[in-house]
């Protein structure tokens, strides 16, 4: 009898090289998302002046080109740099009429809303049997005094609380500090800069690398001149809206809330706060809040389901649902920094998906019909 062949173990073969570059370049996305996670505290002046060097970079070497050499490249980054920020800075001037405004009628409104609500209480604990007794005119005159404190005062109290080592307060004035010195140094070397990470780019990649660095410039454009259209729709529906309310300070107020969505929330939430207290020293409480309702609730809508899907989500590419869930993915996950960078990343991205998708339908694993 003959014997059996005994079967030759399979010895496994190693990944393919593009396997291996696939491997690679997905444990080199995981470090880099894993850092940016655990440095998101203190990434944001670098990451907002990153973004704000990218755009500002063809605005300088458009000058340099204008200027044909007569003007230092350091004074073009100097020149262009100074507009942005004292444009920015022009904003939020638009908040000195509101304040001058309404800081004495706040001084002469509060004591006497003050007084109201405690006869209200008063009254309210009568008809329960609960005897309040307090000298209204003593909480008016306390309040009015505390009211009318002098500059001086208020300096030393705000000068003593930063004095106790509020964070978060000296955190955003480092940010403020550091800001423009890292969009003036990252302008000043942007060439160099994005030379040298192109250095790092396989020859044998040059083109396709270059032609997707293309693409996503030609999205992010997009969703920058998307952004800049819908900042400036907002900013006349407010103004528009608040001023057929009849508000005094609806041109600085609907100005300063459309110009400030390109700082998701927290531009939003201002402009509706200043509103809002705009509304309640010069209208009734109904008449306020009718205000609120009809003109921030409609441009929440109009935002959120119209301009921000149609202007800026259309022009790269996402579809409205994508929009909603990238702010509120990247803002979970990297706080303020995710929100900012939420549709930007997300244009990158898409470049990304569709040449990969490009690839998937191209490849013998998807065409071969076994």
């Amino acid at each position: 009898m003959t014997e059996p062949v005994a079967e030759t173990a399979k010895i496994p073969t190693s990944p393919s090289p593009l396997a291996k570059r696939a491997l690679v370049w997905f444990f080199a996305l995981v470090l880099v998302l894993a850092l940016f996670w655990l440095l998101r505290d203190v990434l944001l002046p670098f990451v907002l002046g990153t973004v704000l060097a990218y755009v500002l970079a063809p605005v300088v070497r458009q000058w340099d080109q204008l200027s044909k050499g007569k003007m230092p490249h350091v004074l073009s980054v100097l020149w262009v740099e100074g507009l942005f920020f004292v444009t920015v800075l022009g904003v939020l001037l638009l908040l000195v009429p509101i304040l001058t405004q309404e800081i004495p009628l706040i001084k002469k409104q509060v004591p006497v809303l003050v007084l109201q609500l405690a006869q209200w209480v008063q009254g309210m604990a009568a008809t329960l049997g609960i005897s309040l007794e307090w000298d209204a005119a003593k909480i008016k005159e306390n309040l009015m005094g505390y009211l009318s404190a002098s500059g001086e005062a208020t300096w030393t109290t705000g000068l003593s609380f930063l004095q106790q080592g509020s964070s978060w307060a000296m955190s955003l004035l480092t940010n403020l500090i550091l800001l423009p010195m890292v969009v003036f140094y990252l302008l000043v070397d942007w060439d160099r800069l994005t030379t040298g990470l192109m250095s790092w780019v396989p020859e044998r990649l040059h083109n396709r690398f270059y032609s997707f660095i293309d693409e996503c410039n030609h999205v992010l454009g997009q969703y920058l001149r998307g952004q800049l259209l819908e900042m400036v729709i907002l900013a006349i529906f407010y103004s528009t809206g608040l001023w057929l309310f009849g508000l005094d300070l609806a041109l600085p107020i609907g100005i300063f809330t459309g110009l400030a969505v390109c700082v998701p929330y927290l531009g939003y939430g201002v402009g509706l706060v200043l509103a809002a207290l705009a509304g309640w020293l010069q209208f009734d409480s109904v008449h306020t809040l009718s205000m609120l309702v009809v003109v921030y609730g409609t441009g929440t809508v109009l935002e959120g389901f119209v301009l921000t899907p149609k202007l800026v989500g259309k022009r790269i590419g996402l579809n409205p649902l994508y929009v909603v869930f990238a702010l509120m993915a990247f803002g979970s996950l990297f706080g303020l920094i995710g929100v900012f960078v939420a549709l930007p990343v997300s244009a990158v991205l898409l470049v990304a998906i569709r040449r990969f998708r490009q690839r998937y339908l191209e490849s013998d694993f998807y065409q071969d019909p076994a």
